[in-house]
């Protein structure tokens, strides 16, 4: 690994760019498509870019080896449920609340890590981090201008989706001696098999005549803040390491509010930005207890 220059920082701040950049592009997108028809273009794009690399770099893809079974069920936790509760939830939240809330992802990781790892157990800078980030997303759903009786359970469907993230990655830790190409073709793979039968029975968007702004930020969403991202993610991984690559957690939701600001001019109240200052000093607090422990 070597030490951070100008383009790796670049590298960083493109990507919390991209992935935040999907919050609204979900908001369009379900303009015209159904959540399952997202979550499955989202898949089959995204695993365009990442088959391709892994072809041109001649890796291995093991998405009907011995390991299917992981593979599969990796899929659909990390990718099939939360793409489908994201773009559900999206539909009746504001785009902004979505970054704010998926970026609860690391402090419930912290808590999962806790039970389920042997060497990320809490200790004081992760409580009080983990408390302060937390209750940032308790005060947002105190916001009842934003968040109320008509889209509570968008917002909880939301949550939902940033938990499966964290129980999808403790899922990967079984196959973690594997490239990260290959666990990501692979998954992807099986994503998109298992959203097929579904998208078909349940929405049949064939027959729908989707908008323009709609149909780029689908394509978008999959070739862009799904393949293009996680490339982007292993190179910055391969150079720099996993310390420097989380660093995006901070930066996500503070683009994810300006961005959708900026596209969809989505209100920004006082308690989105204290429940946004609160979630990034608890992200703050329990990188800072990893790093101490390193």
């Amino acid at each position: 690994m070597r030490e951070p220059k100008l383009i790796d920082y670049s590298l960083l701040t493109l990507l919390a760019i991209i992935w935040a950049s999907a919050f609204f592009n979900i908001k369009i997108a379900t303009y015209s498509f159904g959540p399952v028809t997202i979550a499955f273009l989202r898949v089959f794009f995204g695993a365009l870019p990442v088959l391709l690399i892994c072809y041109l770099k001649k890796i291995k893809i093991e998405a009907f080896s011995k390991d299917w079974h992981w593979f599969a069920l990796i899929g659909f936790i990390n990718l099939v449920a939360p793409f489908f509760l994201i773009a559900y939830g999206v539909k009746s939240v504001q785009s902004n609340l979505a970054a704010i809330l998926m970026s609860s992802t690391t402090l419930s990781s912290t808590v999962l890590g806790h039970f389920y790892t042997k060497n990320e157990k809490f200790n004081f800078t992760r409580t009080i981090g983990v408390l302060i980030g937390f209750s940032g997303i308790v005060y947002l759903f105190s916001d009842n201008f934003l968040i109320n009786e008509n889209n509570f359970g968008s917002a909880l469907l939301i949550l939902l989706g940033s938990t499966c993230y964290v129980v999808g990655g403790v899922l990967t830790l079984k196959i973690s001696k594997k490239k990260n190409e290959n666990v990501t073709g692979s998954i992807l793979i099986w994503a998109t098999i298992i959203l097929i039968p579904l998208v078909c029975f349940i929405e049949q968007p064939w027959k729908i005549v989707p908008r323009l702004d709609s149909t780029i930020s689908v394509i978008y969403l999959g070739l862009v803040s799904t393949g293009i991202a996680w490339l982007l993610r292993f190179r910055i991984l391969t150079t720099n390491g996993l310390i420097f690559q989380s660093q995006v957690s901070y930066l996500i939701p503070i683009f994810g509010v300006i961005l959708s600001y900026i596209f969809l001019k989505e209100l920004i109240t006082i308690k989105v930005l204290v429940a946004l200052v609160a979630v990034i000093i608890g992200i703050y607090f329990v990188k800072k207890a990893g790093l101490n422990k390193n």
